[in-house]
């Protein structure tokens, strides 16, 4: 347990004085960029209330550096962690591709092999693209064409990057039919990674074999009737692929090169590129194994549940109300016919009487309808 105890000079020297100079400067300077708004707030104020905005603008000062320190603190945090966690992630990829076999299942190996069951699976088969499916968001990017290839990754990795800020993340596959990269990597440089605020990402050139390609599909049209060439017209497109992850959006140089209707396009696919990668990140590789077995695809359910017995209970709600509201309907409607009906009896005994109802006076003439 000691070797886990936290050593305040560790943090200290997580991050260059330069570095911690920088996180503080980048809060000083969001401030500053807030200050022309903010100066027209404090010229509408009488000169006391300005006075009391001030003091409280430096504890705000104050407040920043000591966030800027968290920060600082919190990243060597994670660095000592991330240390800490790399051997279990050894242990998993050695049960994973079944390097190792677990305690209990050794002798069970031996004697299966003695008596010819030698094509028992090794490890577990599958495991990252089981892992992938069963998240939501992930879900969505892979295609049934991705899911052979997505077979042979065998392990995924992450770390920080320092200059420029941002992490990397890393896909190892074993040899497959699809493509000769062994690593396929992507990279994420940040602006801001407390906000996050994404500069640009980086992936790797994917090396496809002949045909293989997954990112693209090979349309051949027949040529028309009486055409000279008799050979099947070929088209390749682009389609939804996993493997488009590694091919993020390019970002321009100069941001006025893109009119707004393209700058917002390029933004909502950064951001979807983003959080893509950062639930690989954050929720994957941590938790491979409860994404594997499905359990924490049942944690994000149960935390939804409160918001679907709402909007269930709304619904019921609303359906009670249109229920009630036909059954007003409908006893207006019995009601109606019921005037009517009363309304054509009294006729036709007025009728029946003659000319002229009870008090003498003409019955008003009956229009049909």
């Amino acid at each position: 347990m000691a070797n886990n105890k936290l050593d305040m000079s560790d943090l200290t020297a997580a991050l260059s004085a330069e570095d911690r100079a920088g996180l503080v400067n980048s809060l000083k300077d969001k401030l500053q960029n807030l200050a022309g708004h903010d100066s027209v707030v404090l010229e509408n104020l009488t000169p006391a209330v300005r006075k009391r905005v001030e003091v409280l603008r430096e504890i705000q000062s104050e407040h920043d550096e000591l966030e800027a320190k968290f920060f600082e603190e919190r990243a060597a945090l994670e660095l000592k962690y991330q240390k800490l966690y790399e051997p279990l992630y050894v242990k998993r990829y050695d049960i994973v591709n079944g390097v190792v076999e677990v305690d209990g299942l050794k002798d069970n190996s031996a004697t299966d092999q003695a008596d010819g069951n030698s094509k028992e699976e090794k490890g577990v088969p599958e495991f990252w693209l089981t892992a992938m499916k069963t998240n939501e968001i992930l879900a969505e990017e892979i295609s049934e064409r991705d899911e052979d290839a997505l077979k042979y990754l065998k392990d995924i990795k992450w770390c920080r990057i320092d200059d420029p800020k941002g992490f990397k993340l890393e896909f190892f596959f074993d040899t497959n039919p699809y493509f000769k990269n062994s690593v396929l990597t992507k990279v994420y440089h940040m602006i801001d990674e407390d906000e996050p605020i994404l500069e640009k990402a980086i992936g790797t050139n994917i090396e496809w074999l002949p045909g293989k390609c997954l990112t693209q599909k090979i349309l051949k049209k027949k040529p028309k009737k009486g055409s000279k060439n008799a050979k099947p017209i070929t088209k390749t497109e682009d389609c939804e692929s996993f493997f488009n992850f590694f091919n993020p959006p390019p970002v321009p140089e100069d941001a006025d090169d893109l009119d707004e209707e393209e700058a917002e396009e390029l933004q909502n696919r950064m951001e979807q590129d983003y959080d893509i990668g950062s639930t690989i990140r954050d929720e994957i590789i941590p938790h491979a194994v409860s994404w594997f077995t499905g359990e924490a695809a049942e944690d994000d359910e149960s935390d939804g549940i409160g918001e679907d017995d709402d909007e269930e209970i709304s619904d019921e709600d609303e359906d009670e109300e249109m229920d009630d509201d036909e059954d007003d309907e409908d006893d207006d409607d019995e009601l109606e016919e019921e005037s009517k009906s009363k309304r054509k009896t009294k006729q036709k005994g007025s009728i029946s009487n003659g000319a002229t109802g009870e008090n003498g006076e003409k019955p008003p003439e009956c229009k049909q309808q």
